[in-house]
């Protein structure tokens, strides 16, 4: 897939594409239905297909002191864009400039001068330009007028819930991590380089693997199933993500244990898979109660991934 950032110096292979736009945060089932419809209507027209995405989030350039829960970085959403078979991702860079531009200017200027598009695939709430100014009914009536297709995709929902980065987020915040895989089409994932750390599961009987969380992270805490992606292989591994009330009630910490694994990680770059939930965190009165109740985790954590067989390609996406 080719990869073009910003619009200024578009080639000529990525120009008269079928696009399509937004942030896609998650590239939840909703997403996919949008990108899949540019697929196929790109395969229609004979064009290739692509998707635009703006770089940093405009919330957190708008919002630069909160903290927003990205669900995945650019590198993953590139790579599930070329797993659903678009061939070009155009990056817009979000900044101030771009940011003033209306939303015509954003369609005359982007759209139609420097990418040429034949189409456009956007959602049914896609605002866009200065102040969201710009709506899908413009993009339908410049689109007639200036010479290229509209597709205006309609919710995707399911038992009356609606796909969305929002929803995705809330059962993540519940530690509802199969929840959110339904709704994502795929395992929810958080990458990292692996650090030092106090070296308490070491003495515990139970070494791990520390991952410091991207910011805004919003995770349920506790126990969970996951797979460890590193170095091109998978591990099934428990994971835990809390404060150590056992211990100090510190700032929180993703800790994974990869089980039937000797080795040092440190240094290395890791992508964690989470599948299943098995606990909430809590605080124990020993550190023998909590190596107890870490034996029973474990095991729980193989069930739960003896159930859910391993994909055939991994590792794909590291952030």
């Amino acid at each position: 897939m080719q990869v073009v950032h910003g619009h200024s110096h578009v080639p000529i292979t990525a120009r008269s594409a079928v696009v399509a736009i937004g942030n896609f945060d998650g590239v939840h089932l909703g997403h996919r239905a949008l990108l899949r419809a540019a697929v196929g209507k790109a395969k229609e027209l004979g064009r290739p297909s692509g998707a635009m995405v703006f770089e940093p989030h405009p919330r957190e350039f708008f919002q630069p002191n909160e903290q927003h829960f990205r669900l995945t970085p650019l590198t993953r959403k590139l790579a599930l864009f070329e797993q659903l078979g678009l061939k070009v991702a155009f990056v817009e860079h979000f900044d101030q400039q771009f940011a003033s531009l209306t939303g015509q200017e954003f369609i005359e200027r982007v759209l139609v001068a420097w990418l040429g598009v034949a189409h456009v695939v956007i959602g049914y709430d896609f605002y866009f330009g200065y102040k969201r100014g710009g709506n899908p009914e413009l993009m339908s009536q410049l689109g007639e007028e200036l010479g290229f297709g509209v597709t205006i995709m309609p919710p995707v929902a399911e038992a009356g819930e609606v796909f969305s980065s929002s929803a995705v987020r809330l059962h993540l915040a519940q530690g509802d991590v199969r929840g959110a895989a339904h709704m994502l089409g795929d395992n929810w994932r958080v990458a990292g380089k692996v650090v030092g750390g106090a070296k308490r599961g070491t003495g515990l009987g139970y070494p791990t693997a520390n991952l410091p969380l991207p910011k805004g992270t919003a995770l349920g805490h506790g126990i969970y199933a996951v797979r460890a992606h590193v170095d091109g292989a998978a591990h099934d591994a428990a994971a835990y993500l809390g404060t150590r009330p056992t211990f100090d009630g510190g700032m929180p910490v993703l800790e994974v244990f990869l089980l039937d694994f000797d080795g040092d990680l440190y240094g290395h770059q890791m992508e964690v898979e989470f599948v299943g939930f098995i606990r909430d965190d809590r605080k124990f009165a020993t550190a023998e109660e909590l190596v107890h109740q870490m034996d029973i985790d474990v095991a729980q954590v193989r069930s739960v991934l003896a159930a859910s067989p391993l994909p055939v390609k991994t590792g794909r996406g590291l952030g």
